[in-house]
């Protein structure tokens, strides 16, 4: 099985959320570990329970520190335990800016409503004062916003005719058990989906100036130029053509590039089978340590090779300045 990606969580209470994401991460599949429970209340009952399980933890106050002082005690803390994500179960505090750019897109947190719904408190009675017939659970990548992130699950759950505030928040701590364990492995493990990878290639392959997506020889590829007379600049290669990995094709500038490419990184770089006699490269993305920058890099260098001149002509002018 792969290593094992490294979960922080913050807690300011019970940590019921917490327990469900310990005890998941007890079974042998599980693709995550949790290295660290740390808590803005030294005497947080979630801490007593994380220890038992033999889980390191730690806890400072936030009381006479500012909010940046006190985040930056907590993202030491996490970077000590070797952590890779953060993950909020209940952590009754605002963070600064400055933490959650420092946690871009590796931090989570769970909320009792489905967001883009109810926002923020009392969410339990909002869905019922509103006579919704569903309530539910959302978890969701924290951005500086308030409970605004990209919403990676939900759950739904029904609103009984006499329910109140309290019975219904039973329930839906339920589902929170259930998704937030499964959601977060399924986020930890996103890198390994090649849905998910061929969407980030998809996006950085579109961002460059009139580029459009045709597929070729059933592998989605990426052209710049027209409908009718553009070229191709990149492919998209799963299980393509016999090659079991899963893999970005890119031109370039010959032969001798492409040798070099694979010779200072041959578990990075391979000559595929159909186009390798070309020129091209293929770099893999299912090593667990794809690097995006380098991607959008040998896109953009793709790119410009077959580019119409009026296109290059216009880069190679700014670049002058």
């Amino acid at each position: 099985m792969a290593e094992k990606a490294r979960i922080a969580i913050l807690i300011s209470g019970r940590g019921s959320n917490m327990a469900a994401l310990v005890y998941a991460a007890k079974s042998s599949d599980c693709p995550y570990e949790i290295v660290l429970v740390a808590s803005n209340v030294p005497d947080a009952p979630g801490l007593t329970l994380a220890q038992a399980e033999q889980i390191d933890i730690f806890a400072h106050p936030h009381k006479g520190l500012s909010r940046e002082a006190h985040d930056t005690i907590m993202h030491d803390a996490i970077v000590r335990s070797g952590a890779e994500y953060v993950v909020l179960a209940g952590y009754m505090r605002i963070l600064s800016d400055g933490f959650v750019r420092k946690w871009a897109d590796h931090m989570l947190n769970i909320h009792p409503s489905l967001l883009p719904k109810y926002k923020g408190l009392d969410t339990y009675q909002r869905a019922i004062d509103a006579g919704d017939k569903v309530a539910g659970c959302s978890v969701h990548l924290v951005t500086a916003e308030l409970d605004d992130g990209p919403v990676l699950a939900q759950t739904e759950v029904a609103i009984l005719p006499d329910d109140d505030a309290e019975t219904l928040a039973s329930r839906i701590l339920i589902a929170e058990h259930q998704l937030y364990p499964s959601a977060l492995a399924r986020y930890v493990t996103r890198e390994a989906d090649p849905d998910w990878i061929l969407e980030q290639i998809r996006q950085r392959a579109l961002a460059l100036q009139e580029t459009h997506e045709r597929a070729s020889f059933g592998a989605p590829g990426w052209r710049v130029g027209s409908q009718t007379t553009g070229k191709y600049f990149a492919y998209f290669a799963q299980s393509h053509h016999g090659e079991a990995s899963v893999a970005l094709l890119v031109k370039t500038t010959g032969l001798d590039e492409q040798a070099a490419l694979i010779d200072v990184d041959p578990d990075l770089y391979y000559a595929p089978k159909f186009y390798g006699k070309s020129g091209w490269i293929a770099i893999r993305l299912d090593t667990g340590r794809t690097d995006w920058g380098h991607i959008a890099e040998r896109l953009y260098k793709s790119w410009c090779q077959v580019a119409p001149k009026r296109l290059t002509r216009l880069i190679d002018i700014a670049d002058q300045f």
